[in-house]
């Protein structure tokens, strides 16, 4: 199955549109870290992380894992492991999987820049969460948390996310 994401906020799956949104500065060809960018291309999706503390287990085909509190995600290209997962305490610049908020209670990391990682070019790209307000993400794709639950039902290992880039447009 292929999740199709559309310049205009649009994700589609299985013949349904799901509004989403995408990075601040928007779909870009090429990607570098701390552009805001949502890159484009065809990408797998590698597993889901979510807060057991505050949902019940997804159901997926995918991979499933409980974040824990020392979760951490490098978005240091100097870090030998960039646009990994680690944990703390770890010495290179991170971002943390467990947050206050609830953006993260569910996050799928997407295969981008990750086989291996070319340091520097997008780390931290993944499916989660939309703020309340559907505010723009760092380059991230998000849903609001019962469309999120609903795709992933859908979803197994060979499921597909494709990122269109800005020529195509789809609206309803």
């Amino acid at each position: 199955m292929k999740l199709i994401v559309y310049p205009s906020g649009l994700l589609v799956a299985k013949n349904r549109a799901f509004k989403c949104v995408l990075g601040r500065s928007g779909i870009a060809n090429y990607k570098v870290e701390g552009d805001g960018a949502t890159p484009v291309g065809e990408f797998i999706l590698r597993e889901i992380f979510y807060r057991q503390d505050r949902l019940k287990r997804p159901k997926s085909g995918l991979p499933i894992s409980a974040t824990r509190p020392d979760d951490r995600w490098s978005d240091d290209p100097s870090d030998p492991d960039y646009n990994r997962l680690v944990q703390i305490p770890h010495s290179f610049r991170h971002e943390s999987l467990w947050r206050k908020d609830s953006l993260y209670d569910i996050v799928v990391p997407i295969g981008y820049n990750d086989d291996p990682p070319d340091p520097g070019r997008g780390s931290a790209i993944f499916l989660h969460i939309a703020a309340a307000q559907y505010g723009p993400t760092e380059g991230c794709i998000a849903l609001a948390q019962s469309d999120l639950l609903a795709i992933l039902e859908w979803c197994d290992q060979n499921t597909a996310l494709v990122i269109r880039p800005p020529a195509f447009s789809f609206r309803i």
